[in-house]
């Protein structure tokens, strides 16, 4: 499912036009961004937990050359399915 898929599910299930549904999935994304890019967790009781896990500085090798290469530090969004969802899907 792509995200106008998701749109027209949402604008389906809830009676809002495509337009509406579209505004409200956008809202929930950058509600979403906004809150990772702040620090905090997003958790969604039953569907899962959004956050950011921060990774080290590290060194890695070119795999062509083999030259040792240093990869930055970096943050990763991590998203964990809370157990309705993983009851659901099993």
């Amino acid at each position: 499912m792509n995200k106008n898929e998701l749109i027209g599910v949402v604008a389906d299930a809830s009676g809002l036009t495509r337009t509406d549904a579209a505004k409200a999935v956008e809202g929930v994304f950058n509600a979403i961004t906004d809150a990772l890019k702040s620090g905090d967790e997003v958790r969604l009781v039953g569907f899962g937990t959004f956050s950011v896990t921060r990774r080290k500085a590290s060194t890695g090798r070119n795999p062509r050359t083999g030259e040792p290469l240093s990869i930055a530090a970096s943050a990763q969004p991590k998203f964990k399915a809370g157990k309705n969802l993983k009851d659901s899907v099993n």
